[in-house]
């Protein structure tokens, strides 16, 4: 198990673990077991969604787990196609139901989906189930600096994090900026790239950082992202991994490795082209 993994204060005060588990792409037994192993380690932020299919999964998990609930995170995302007022409200509580949990300690917009013009409106229901308890801390995912203005214009509330694609090859510098600006914490999905023969991961800049400290690639990839200020969640289902993964605290690097890694951005160095202005999630 890896221990002293620091925690960071969100605006309304709920104090999160600084690295996070995603679950994407995991599902069924595979699911509840990647997750189960995960929170033996040390992760004690779960990230899932209800377009993820496997809320059923991580409630299954945390049934399983030693760790006692209120000592985790448990983080899921409204879809697309239930941003209407009534929608999401219903969504939050089968949501709910699914995991057999009472409260998520966070519980994001998945996108904004702005051709539909209803994120203001989801937005609304997340701060109405804040107040009824069943959700802690409310935020976003994916939410531009236009789409951040909107809501907090029309309800006079502010989100605690903002979940956006944040990689070297594409390294969010001015969103990452606006979000400090307004006190939202920047969570990164995808934080080494996906691991693709032309992805970062196989960078050989990357490579000379990592062999000069010692360290694993997604190591200092992932200590690189601390050092921004960002959230990363990683996703595994190997005990190794997970457990190196989580072993970025004992290191720091020094400003021109840091550089050399934001050096690596490029203005099209999204994954899969996903611009929240444009990509539409359902």
């Amino acid at each position: 198990m890896v221990d002293s993994i620091p925690t960071r204060m969100l605006h309304d005060g709920l104090l999160v673990p600084s690295i996070g588990y995603g679950t994407a792409q995991l599902n069924g037994h595979a699911c509840v077991h990647g997750i189960q192993s995960a929170i033996d380690v040390g992760y004690h932020l779960i990230d899932s969604a209800f377009n993820y299919e496997n809320e059923g999964a991580v409630g299954e998990a945390i049934r399983r787990s030693s760790v006692p609930r209120e000592h985790l995170r448990i983080t899921s995302k409204l879809p697309g196609r239930h941003h209407a007022y009534g929608k999401a409200i219903e969504t939050i509580q089968e949501s709910l139901l699914r995991t057999g949990l009472d409260y998520f300690d966070l519980y994001l917009i998945h996108w904004p989906n702005p051709k539909q013009g209803l994120f203001v409106e989801a937005w609304q229901a997340l701060i109405d189930a804040k107040r009824w308890g069943l959700i802690r801390s409310i935020g976003v995912s994916n939410f531009l600096p236009e789409h951040l203005d909107q809501i907090i214009n029309e309800t006079g509330v502010t989100p605690s994090i903002n979940q956006s694609e944040l990689h070297p090859y594409f390294s969010q510098e001015e969103q990452r900026a606006y979000d400090k600006k307004l006190g939202i914490v920047t969570q990164s999905w995808s934080p080494l790239g996906r691991l693709r023969s032309n992805s970062v991961y196989s960078d050989l800049t990357i490579d000379d950082i990592a062999d000069s400290y010692g360290k694993t690639k997604a190591q200092i990839i992932l200590r690189w992202q601390i050092q921004l200020g960002a959230l990363p969640l990683v996703r595994s289902s190997n005990v190794s991994r997970q457990i190196e993964n989580l072993s970025i605290f004992d290191f720091e690097l020094d400003q021109k490795a840091m550089d050399k890694i934001s050096s690596l951005t490029r203005a099209d160095g999204r994954i899969d082209n996903q611009n929240p202005n444009e990509y539409e999630e359902f």
